[in-house]
Formats: structure tokens, sequence, C-alpha cells
């Protein structure tokens, strides 16, 4: 099993950047697929971005292409979200899963597929 811990949001201005962190601790990241997702208040969560075991693939969805950018560093069992040109509808919880891959370069999408997750960060940013 695996623990995720995340850090790195908060408040920022229209534009601006942030840089989400991911920590897996419990077993070695680099059997799971990863992702981060995001849940706006009365909204369903929906996927953000997704990366393969291997960190040889990634995958966007449409509203952060260009902007997001998601990677991994499994000697630091750690995945990354950095996001630049941030609007105001970026605003909301985000979230860290996992999911153990027996593909190296497959990116996982669908929220039910994750099986860990952590506990979510807020990132809001004003207009």
């Amino acid at each position: 099993q695996v623990q995720l811990v995340e850090s790195g949001g908060g408040l920022v201005q229209a534009g601006g950047s942030l840089r989400l962190s991911c920590t897996a601790t419990g077993r070695t990241s680099s059997t799971y697929a990863m992702a981060w997702f995001r849940q706006a208040p009365g909204k369903e969560r929906e996927f953000v971005g997704g990366i393969s075991r291997s960190g040889m693939s990634s995958s966007y969805a449409d509203f952060v292409k260009g902007r997001f950018t998601i990677s991994r560093d499994n000697i630091k069992n750690t995945v990354y979200l950095q996001m630049n040109s941030l609007k105001p509808e970026d605003t909301a919880v985000y979230s860290c899963a996992a999911t153990e891959s027996t593909f190296f370069s497959r990116v996982i999408v669908r929220v039910n597929d994750y099986h860990y997750w952590g506990q979510g960060t807020q990132v809001t940013v004003s207009s």
C-alpha cells in the first residue's frame, strides 16, 4: 500500500504559477501510474493530468494543455504538477492519485481506476 501527501497549494493571482508536489511513502512509486485530479465546490472531481509509471508518457485535460506540466522523480518518489498562467476557474482542491500499473508507458485517466488518494491541497486563483 502507498500513502500520498500533497503540498504546494495556496493563493495566487491570475496569471501566476504554482508547483504542487505529491510524495509517496510505503512503497516505491515507480510501480504506480499517477495523476492529479481537482474538484471545485459543487462540481465533480475531474482529471487534470496523468503520467505513466516510467514517466515517459503523460496526458492532460484540454483545459490545462499548454499551461500545466506533470512530471515525476522516481528516486524521490514524488510527482509534480507545474501550473502556469493560472486562471480563476482553476480554483479547486487538487488531489494526487496512484494506482498499480503493469504498463511502463500507459497513462490512466479515469478516476475510478485509481486506488490511492492524497488528502488534497487547496489552490485559489484570484482575479
